[in-house]
């Protein structure tokens, strides 16, 4: 798995509007970029919630969403619907993505429940995993926001 001061790899996908979704196009802007299991699985419906009621939060802190799940497109796409997603959710049902981030799990290739905070400059931030605590994820990700919010404001 990709570390603290390990440089995010480049990636390429489409999301459900058909757009190419690269890293390279957020730079100068902070990146979320959250792994999860499984579309419409109990914990995995929960974190995109979180993350979907406060996307203007997140924003308003610097931060862009982008989900990623080892499923197919076009389920992640019926998932981006029914729970009414607006930022990119990704298939990666080629698992190219999760493997450039060391996410899968080695038996089942399916990703870790894993939050990357990706700096302006394409560098990993944070690295937060907790496969059962889901709501951490969203607490986690603020708390990290909001620290750099005030250093930038200190400096």
């Amino acid at each position: 798995m990709l570390a603290v001061g390990d440089a995010a790899p480049e990636f390429e996908a489409r999301d459900c509007q058909g757009r190419p979704v690269r890293l390279g196009d957020f730079r100068g802007r902070r990146v979320v970029l959250f792994f999860f299991p499984k579309a419409f699985t109990a914990g995995c419906t929960e974190e995109i919630r979180h993350f979907r009621d406060n996307q203007a939060r997140i924003r308003s802190l610097g931060g862009e969403l982008v989900g990623v799940s080892v499923d197919k497109p076009d389920v992640q796409c019926e998932f981006a619907r029914s729970e009414q997603v607006e930022y990119p959710l990704l298939g990666d049902s080629d698992r190219k993505i999760s493997e450039k981030f060391g996410v899968l799990w080695p038996l089942v290739r399916i990703n870790r429940r894993v939050t990357f905070l990706i700096s302006p400059d394409g560098q990993v931030e944070e690295v937060i995993q907790h496969e059962r605590q889901v709501w951490r994820h969203l607490d986690d990700v603020i708390a990290a926001l909001e620290r750099r919010v005030a250093a930038a404001a200190q400096a």
